[in-house]
């Protein structure tokens, strides 16, 4: 063959290669091109208006309800205050919580001016320094996890055994932002690997709406408000257990993924205002129209479902209905579009229209 046959040879080849790879191109771009104009134009989904923020610092301790609030990866955050920072302990480091001692969410616990502030029923106020670095850090368990607290000293570890009457003597700790966090997955598979939490049970964040806090009351002889519940955001103008079906929201720039359904223990039987323990009631209504899936039972075994465990995906600032502009700020849903092989979720407070 001669060089001219060859070259001719060669450019058909090329020719070949470069029809092949443009087809290739081609089709790319039109996927890609089919892919943008056959999603349907975004829009937000209203769901809702968050009417409360309120702030437990003390595990099992009184809630603090705030106008504003940071959220935070470990939960809510405001000024000094922050969700279940602080835990009373047993002289062998494990938590002690309303379930054994139902008149701890009767205590109070707020700060001012770089002081903590105790109060409680028939009890004088106690202020002590919230940094004392030269007490000594304890080794506790939450639910059998491992986690550490700063000890508050022998004067509060007084102030509540006095208020319970306790044989022996309870401490107040304190978890500080140096000290190893507990991992949620270590108390249920569910929740996300990264996920951490200091005194909660599991989750940083638990939402409740107050229409179904009404719908509950309307089940029972006397009426039970949202503080029994022990929620982090209360959700108003949506349907009862609307809040079941919200995977992902949107509040501000905080985005919260559901994780589950919260289970519900004893612990709903304290009245708030006065700390006693029926052990019944709201607890058995509950059982009778919340329970779970019988797929689901693994999970939360023979516990009604109350109100929805959150991750935060998304750090940012949160208000509630009170805030100045009088409107409140709307949340709203995250719905998904699936494509071919592709799963998308808005992340900018919209839903794919469809």
């Amino acid at each position: 063959m001669d060089v001219r046959s060859l070259a001719a040879s060669a450019l058909a080849q090329n020719k070949k290669a470069i029809v092949l790879l443009g087809a290739a191109g081609a089709a790319l771009l039109g996927f890609g091109l089919g892919y943008k104009y056959m999603r349907k134009p975004e829009k937000a989904l209203r769901v809702g208006v968050v009417s409360q923020l309120l702030i437990h610092p003390l595990k099992s301790g009184r809630a603090v309800s705030v106008t504003k609030a940071e959220c935070q990866k470990l939960g809510l955050k405001s000024g000094e205050l922050e969700d279940r920072h602080w835990l009373l302990v047993n002289d062998e480091g494990n938590m002690v919580t309303a379930r054994q001692e139902p008149r701890l969410v009767l205590v109070s616990l707020t700060f001012v001016g770089g002081q903590a502030c105790l109060n409680g029923p028939d009890m004088e106020e106690l202020r002590f320094s919230i940094k004392q670095p030269n007490n000594p850090i304890f080794n506790c368990r939450v639910f059998g996890a491992d986690i550490q607290g700063r000890d508050c000293g022998d004067q509060v570890s007084d102030w509540f055994t006095r208020y319970f009457g306790a044989e022996k003597a309870l401490r107040l700790v304190h978890f500080e932002p140096q000290m190893k966090t507990r991992r949620s997955a270590e108390m249920d598979l569910l929740f996300p690997k990264d996920q951490e939490v200091a005194y909660p049970d599991a989750a940083p964040v638990m939402l409740l709406s107050e229409a179904s806090v009404k719908d509950l009351s309307s089940r029972l002889e006397q009426d039970v408000t949202v503080e029994r519940f022990r929620p982090s955001i209360v959700i108003s103008d949506c349907e009862a257990y609307d809040e079941d079906s919200w995977a992902e929201i949107q509040i501000g720039s905080v985005r919260l993924q559901r994780v589950m359904s919260c289970g519900r223990c004893v612990l709903t039987t304290v009245d708030p205002e006065t700390g006693v323990m029926s052990r019944k009631e709201p607890l058995e209504t509950l059982k009778n129209y919340r329970m779970c899936e019988p797929s689901e039972k693994h999970i939360y075994k023979t516990s009604p479902l109350f109100g929805q465990l959150h991750s935060v995906k998304r750090t940012g600032d949160l208000q509630d209905a009170d805030c100045t502009t009088g409107t409140g700020l709307q949340m709203y849903t995250s719905l998904w579009l699936t494509l071919a092989c592709f799963s998308v979720t808005d992340v900018n407070m919209h839903c794919p229209d469809y």
